[in-house]
């Protein structure tokens, strides 16, 4: 069963409307690295995104923190973190400088169809954001 989403609406948010079309996304969001909403689906309310950007930041920090006990490397990159619980998963990838994606799925969600198109997604971020802005060439058309 599909159903149609709206498309996210904030400046970097076209990211998260592929992956608010899969099956089983529940919510998805773009959060700076000291917890600031980037993007975010509609379905989230401002209050509710600027928590989940809060905790995806402290999230992602202390992922890198528990690896680097683990490993004793000063500055581990993270492929992404996945919280499972009783309602479903909560996914965190980078998403370029100081920036992660999160994603919210159902419990019985494709998890590497999601974490494929998140990859998709953070690749298509880092060219958009690479790609100079176009100027007029002053020619005519």
């Amino acid at each position: 069963m599909s159903t149609s989403r709206r498309p996210a609406t904030d400046e970097v948010s076209w990211v998260l409307t592929p992956l608010l079309e899969l099956p089983g996304v529940r919510h998805a969001l773009i959060a700076t690295g000291d917890g600031l909403v980037e993007g975010a689906s509609p379905e989230l309310d401002r209050a509710s995104a600027e928590r989940v950007a809060a905790m995806t930041a402290t999230l992602h920090a202390a992922s890198r923190a528990f690896t680097t006990a683990f490993t004793d490397e000063e500055k581990p990159r993270l492929a992404q973190t996945v919280v499972e619980s009783d309602l479903g998963f909560a996914i965190v990838v980078p998403a370029g400088q100081n920036t992660s994606l999160a994603v919210f799925a159902e419990p019985d969600a494709q998890l590497g169809n999601i974490a494929f198109q998140m990859q998709v997604q953070v690749d298509a971020l880092a060219r958009a954001l690479a790609s100079p802005p176009r100027q007029s060439d002053g020619a005519q058309r």
